[in-house]
């Protein structure tokens, strides 16, 4: 990561400069990780059943 600090009288650091591919990076991230926790307690489906379908559906 290439940032640079901007700083006060006393040095500081109050703010960052970032690259701007690094900065969207970073919000993609944020985003799959805010789509995590909203998942954590969604119910699950097992592998059988997933299987079960695919094979029902001619998909597999």
């Amino acid at each position: 990561m290439q940032e640079q600090f901007i700083t006060d009288k006393s040095g500081r650091k109050i703010s960052v400069i970032l690259p701007i591919q690094e900065y969207e990076e970073l919000l993609d991230d944020l985003k799959d990780l805010a789509t995590v926790a909203e998942l954590k307690n969604a119910p699950t489906v097992s592998l059988d059943s997933v299987i079960k379908k695919l094979k029902d559906n001619d998909l597999l």
